[in-house]
């Protein structure tokens, strides 16, 4: 896991743009956003991906939509609308194998996404 990008920004080797954090989660700004407001929320547990998901994580995943949910309020969007998204392996669009849940916001969204 040291090799993991987010489990360095969770340690504090990597400085990110944070907008949220509690005990479990920490969210921070995409640094290549596809949106006006691009955040990713990530638990503080590595966990690759959401194959590797065991009973025991379902209230942190809910810990993680609720951290959007106070997030979009925050950023003002909430109202207007957003998109959550978590990719799974490659063909799932991943490129960061620990989970993380996108929150898109900010211009309207397309579907059907890919």
């Amino acid at each position: 896991m040291s090799e993991c990008l987010f489990c360095k920004i969770i340690s504090g080797e990597i400085a990110p743009d944070k907008v949220y954090e509690d005990d479990d989660v920490l969210a921070f700004r995409d640094i290549s956003p596809q949106a006006p407001h691009h955040v990713l929320v990530i638990p503080k547990e590595h966990i690759a991906t959401l194959n590797d998901l065991e009973e025991r994580h379902a209230t942190l995943l809910g810990q993680m939509y609720l951290a959007v949910k106070a997030i979009a309020k925050q950023e003002g969007v909430a109202e207007g609308g957003y998109r959550t998204v978590m990719n799974c392996n490659h063909d799932g669009g991943q490129t960061v194998y620990h989970i993380h849940l996108h929150m898109l916001a900010g211009r309207g969204m397309q579907w059907p996404p890919g």
